[in-house]
């Protein structure tokens, strides 16, 4: 499967929960007045529906799972800052991950995150992401920037099949930390681009189970492979930010996406916070996933 197909290829998540963290609270700190906060303005969360908790939170369903798509490497770059001097709105992203079942914190998982920089392109692919060099829609191509998804027929092994091998050495926005006792990790990166076919995303990826040596994380088993999405709202306003503002991609809308499954937060929608008229300035972004520390979902099978 590409990333473009659409959410008929989920899984049912009826039967679990996920956790709402108070990420207004989270991210309240240092924004000052004139802010703006939105999680699911574009979106409802319809559906979820709200049982005991733990330490003072509301659980819901579990996070959803997505498919891996095409574009991730195993890089092992352990690491808070991922932007590798990438020009864009500086976004800081903060994480929670919690078991959907008890709603306790998960320690020492690895969470991963990659995502393409403001233009589209995306570290290891530049010649096949959008306005790479040489790739479709890259400099005196004049051809149609792909989708999220390889060139030519997905590997063999059936749905979820369609990871390519890197084209390049580059390895800007992405990398992995470990969860704190509490749960958390905070990554330091830039507010995402877009490509045609895909709204504005980031990937995520959450591993249990294995242990940290000097080659990176070794072992375990990845339990969460979902995405992050971003209101349109505050994607109109990126927009007006150079360098963002110069891409001439035609852009899919949130609504308009094929892979985000309009369930609000448990589908991966964010808590966005950033100063009105001031964006450039920076963007926080929160959120906390629900995983199942005992299941297996490596977004090959979707």
């Amino acid at each position: 499967m590409t990333e473009t197909e659409g959410p008929a290829h989920k899984k049912d998540m009826s039967r679990r929960r996920v956790v709402l963290a108070g990420g207004a609270v989270i991210m309240a700190a240092g924004i000052g007045a004139g802010a703006v906060a939105s999680a699911s303005a574009d979106e409802d969360t319809a559906g979820a529906k709200k049982s005991g908790g733990g330490q003072g939170e509301e659980c819901y369903r579990l996070t959803s799972e997505t498919t891996e798509g095409p574009y991730y490497i195993d890089a092992d770059k352990i690491r808070k800052d991922i932007t590798e001097d990438k020009e864009g709105i500086p976004l800081t992203l903060r994480l929670k991950v919690i078991d959907s079942d008890t709603c306790k914190p998960v320690a020492h998982a690895a969470v991963d995150i990659w995502h393409c920089d403001a233009l589209g392109v995306y570290s290891g692919y530049e010649a096949m992401s959008s306005g790479g060099p040489g790739g479709p829609g890259g400099p005196g191509d004049g051809g149609t920037p792909p989708t999220d998804a390889p060139t030519g027929p997905p590997p063999s092994g059936g749905p979820g099949g369609g990871h390519s091998e890197p084209t390049d050495d580059e390895r800007y926005l992405r990398g992995t930390q470990l969860t704190d006792k509490h749960g958390y990790v905070e990554f330091k990166t830039i507010f995402p681009g877009w490509y045609q076919g895909r709204c504005v995303h980031i990937h995520t990826k959450v591993h249990v189970g294995g242990k940290m040596t000097t080659a990176g994380y070794e072992g375990g088993h990845t339990c969460h492979t979902g995405q992050f999405f971003f209101a349109e709202s505050a994607v109109l306003d990126s927009a007006k930010t150079e360098p963002y503002s110069t891409s001439t991609t035609t852009r899919t809308t949130l609504t308009e996406d094929t892979i985000y499954d309009r369930s609000g937060v448990t589908g991966g929608l964010m808590k966005l916070s950033y100063r009105k008229h001031h964006m450039a300035r920076g963007v926080i972004g929160s959120i906390t996933m629900g995983v199942d520390p005992d299941e297996t979902h490596d977004g090959t099978d979707l």
